[in-house]
């Protein structure tokens, strides 16, 4: 199977919601849920948390992740998750030795079960892709763009209105998860690249804390559905 790890990338800054990463949802540190879920995740071998805070990785530590401290140069607004998940792999491969492929795995996506993992890694192993992404299903919305100040149609023909169910499928990158081969993001600077899979998430587990207003729908969400409970 190989060596499957989980990376979590968590600066301590945030724009949207100071100290974002741990703040409290539904009674726990923000970054602690998808540290638990991956931990509970059996196919998982090891949890990484990589931060430029050490308040984030003190609590990454107290919920059993190790912690990678972060340099400033890849903890501004504007790095990418990619230049930290390849600064994580490099740390943790000098301790641990070669990894096979990566979880990495978005703080801010508290909705999400130990199973949307593991049946994401079989879905990899049983088709041999090089990455995956975590998507949920936009179903037969009717989606319309801004241009200028002129609104209008993006699938649809407004003057033809077809039957809602005659609207082609599509998908939400939803930021939950991806999982990629090392050598992979090292080649392409990119967690999306060679054989690309999807796996299909529920609907309920598309949304993400970035604001203010997010934060009481994903606990209600999470109470709702009874994802409120893991340790």
């Amino acid at each position: 199977l190989g060596v499957f790890i989980g990376i979590i990338p968590a600066r301590a800054g945030s724009k949207g919601i100071p100290s974002k990463n741990i703040i409290s949802i539904c009674g726990k540190p923000l970054i602690a849920w998808s540290i638990l879920h991956a931990k509970n995740t059996k196919e998982i071998d090891s949890v990484w948390v990589s931060s430029d805070g050490s308040e984030i990785l003190k609590i990454a530590e107290n919920y059993g992740a190790n912690p990678i401290k972060r340099p400033e140069d890849l903890s501004s607004g504007s790095a990418s998750s990619e230049s930290a998940w390849l600064h994580a792999i490099d740390e943790v491969e000098r301790v641990e030795g070669k990894v096979d492929y990566v979880i990495g795995m978005q703080a801010t996506s508290p909705i999400r079960e130990i199973k949307d993992l593991s049946l994401a890694i079989k879905k990899l192993e049983d088709n041999n892709y090089d990455s995956l992404l975590s998507v949920s299903e936009l179903e037969d919305y009717f989606i319309w763009e801004i241009e200028g100040d002129i609104p209008r149609p993006v699938n649809y023909n407004k003057d033809k209105r077809s039957m809602r169910q005659a609207i082609k499928k599509s998908y939400l990158e939803n930021g939950s998860f991806y999982i990629f081969k090392p050598e992979i993001l090292r080649k392409e600077k990119n967690r999306l690249a060679g054989n690309i899979g999807i796996y299909l998430m529920d609907k309920h587990k598309m949304f993400q804390i970035d604001n203010f207003e997010d934060i009481k729908l994903c606990e209600s969400i999470m109470k709702g559905y009874d994802l409120d409970n893991y340790e």
